[in-house]
C-alpha cells in the first residue's frame, strides 16, 4: 500500500509515517524543502532507524510539491496535513492570513493532483481540528455546527478546500484532531516545563475544557480510518474523556510528582498572547470521538493518567 503524506515531517505526519512505514507500506512525503525533509526524517534527534532503512531501500521517498501528481497517481491514500503551525508565533494579521492560506493552498493542490490521476486514490484523509466547534464548556460531537473565532473559521476552511474529492470518486474522511501528546514535540513539553522547575500550577480558570489525545492513538485513528472502506466524513480523534484544565494540569503533577501550586492568571496569558492565548490556552472544547467509538475504535490511551505515565515514564 502507497500513502502520499503532506506534512509528513511534522509531529503527527512524522509518527504516521513510521507507523506506516512498519505496517510494510511505501510512503511519499510532500515538503517544500527536500534536503530538510530527508534530515529531518532521518536524524539522529528526530528521525529512527525506520526511516532511515526505508529510505535505503526506496519504501519512503521525500519529494516537492512539484511532484504531488506524479505520486497521487496510483497511490492508496492521501493524508493531507499540511499547514502553518498555530503555536508558532502571536496572532497577528498576517500570521493569521498565513495559517488560513497554507491550508487552502495546499488543500487546492491536493485537489488539482486528483483531478489530474488517471489512477485515482482511494480514500483522502483530510486533517483539521476540533477548534471547528469553536469556544464551549458544552459537549460537542460530529453532528455538531461549527462554531466562532479564528480556530472554528480555519477549521472549516481547512476541510472545505478538498470537499470536491467524492466527486471525483475518492472516499474523504476528515479527521478532527485534539490536543496531541506525544514525545519529542507537540504541547505536551509546553505543560511539563514549569513542573520540572517546580513552578507548575492551573492556567487561567481551570475550568476550560481541554480534548487531547495520545499520539499512538492519533496515528492508529487515521490508519483505522483509513483502512475502513466504509467510513468518511468528519471524526473527531480525541480521547473519550477530555478533561477541565485544572484536572489536566493536577493529574499531570501527580505523575510527575511535583506540586502544581503556582497558577497562571488569565490576564497574564492575554498579556502576553493576545487572542491566541485566549483561543488556544483559556479557552477550549469538549469534543467527544462519538463516531470512532461507533465505528469499533479501541483507544489504546483512554484516560488521561495512562497517557501521562506512558509518555513521562
Amino acid at each position: 500500500m502507497k500513502t502520499v503524506i503532506t506534512g509528513g515531517t511534522g509531529f503527527i505526519g512524522g509518527a504516521l509515517t513510521r507507523s506506516l512505514l512498519r505496517r510494510g507500506g511505501d510512503v511519499a512525503v510532500i515538503t517544500r524543502d527536500v534536503e530538510r525533509g530527508r534530515r529531518e526524517l532521518t536524524s539522529k534527534r528526530t528521525g529512527t532507524d525506520v526511516e532511515r532503512n526505508a529510505l535505503e531501500r526506496g519504501a519512503l521517498t521525500v519529494v516537492s510539491w512539484d511532484d504531488l501528481t506524479a505520486e497521487v497517481d496510483g497511490a492508496d491514500a492521501i493524508v493531507n496535513l499540511a499547514g502553518a503551525s498555530i503555536f508558532d508565533r502571536r496572532w497577528s494579521e498576517e500570521q493569521k492570513k498565513r495559517i488560513v492560506t497554507s491550508r487552502v493552498k495546499a488543500g487546492d493542490a491536493v485537489m488539482n493532483a486528483l483531478a489530474k490521476a488517471k489512477s485515482k486514490p482511494g480514500v483522502l484523509v483530510q486533517g483539521s481540528a476540533v477548534g471547528y466547534y469553536g469556544l464551549s464548556t458544552e459537549p460537542r460531537d460530529e453532528n455538531s455546527p461549527n462554531g466562532k473565532g479564528f480556530l472554528a473559521d480555519t477549521a472549516r476552511k481547512w476541510e472545505d478546500a478538498t470537499k470536491d474529492a467524492e466527486s471525483m470518486g475518492v472516499r474523504r474522511v476528515i479527521a478532527r484532531t485534539g490536543v496531541v501528546l506525544g514525545k519529542g514535540g507537540g504541547a505536551l513539553e509546553q505543560f511539563v516545563r514549569p513542573f520540572r522547575f517546580f513552578a507548575g500550577g492551573v492556567i487561567g480558570s481551570g475550568k476550560q475544557w481541554l480534548t487531547w489525545v495520545h499520539i499512538d492513538d492519533e496515528v492508529g485513528a487515521i490508519e483505522f480510518l483509513m483502512d475502513r472502506d466504509d467510513l468518511s466524513g468528519p471524526f473527531n480523534i480525541s480521547a473519550p474523556e477530555p478533561e477541565t484544565m485544572t484536572d489536566f494540569v493536577r493529574t499531570l503533577g501527580r505523575v510527575l510528582k511535583r506540586p502544581a501550586w503556582l497558577p497562571v492568571p488569565a490576564f497574564v496569558i492575554k498579556a502576553a498572547l493576545g487572542e491566541m492565548g485566549e483561543e488556544l490556552i483559556l479557552s477550549g472544547q469538549r469534543a467527544l470521538p462519538a463516531r470512532l467509538l461507533e465505528s469499533g475504535y479501541a483507544f489504546r490511551f483512554p484516560k488521561l493518567r495512562q497517557a501521562f505515565e506512558d509518555l513521562l515514564s
